[in-house]
């Protein structure tokens, strides 16, 4: 990305140098030599982190300052240190970190899958036809692979091995060989 000083130049708008010469929004046409002889500088703009897994800003200079977010729970304490208790449940609140946020999604996901074919217990209940084989074997499916996904969120000992749960597996050539663990959900109906 280029930059004039400390500020970034955007591709496509205008911008004023120092001694006042205003450039015009095409600016990007110009050959590197150019740009460079009007005081601009190429640099490497940092890869934007990961909001799945980092907490982030952004420098002025273009780079991140990116936090990891707690696999953990996170017990809250006031600002002496005192455990906060929910008045309702008598027990600490915490701030959830990702494998419950994760294992929450995965609960909310099969829920949904779920409820796709709740028409036909509804239907055997009011009627006394029988589930279709193969909707008992969709939902057992489901559950079975909500089951897996949680213990394998559950299993994660740092953030490397939780971010692997979302690496799709590939081929000798780069194609795609099945799903991302996290999402190895069974195929619809």
């Amino acid at each position: 990305m280029w930059k004039y000083k400390d500020k970034f130049i955007k591709i496509g708008r205008a911008w004023t140098d120092a001694s006042g010469v205003q450039h015009p929004a095409n600016w990007n046409i110009w050959s590197d030599e150019e740009k460079i002889s009007k005081g601009l500088v190429w640099v490497d703009v940092e890869p934007h982190p990961d909001s799945r897994f980092y907490l982030f800003s952004q420098n002025k200079d273009g780079t991140y300052k990116t936090t990891p977010k707690a696999l953990e729970d996170i017990p809250t304490v006031d600002d002496d240190g005192v455990p906060v208790i929910d008045p309702d449940t008598l027990v600490q609140l915490s701030t959830p970190g990702l494998k419950s946020v994760w294992i929450a999604q995965i609960k909310q996901t099969q829920g949904s899958l779920l409820s796709q074919t709740d028409w036909a217990y509804i239907r055997k209940q009011d009627t006394g036809i029988e589930v279709p084989t193969d909707i008992q074997t969709y939902r057992d499916e489901v559950r079975l692979a909500a089951g897996t996904i949680e213990d394998q969120i559950s299993q994660c000992a740092d953030l490397d091995a939780f971010k692997a749960l979302f690496v799709v597996p590939v081929d000798a050539n780069g194609d795609p060989t099945g799903n991302a663990p996290i999402y190895n959900w069974p195929d619809s109906l």
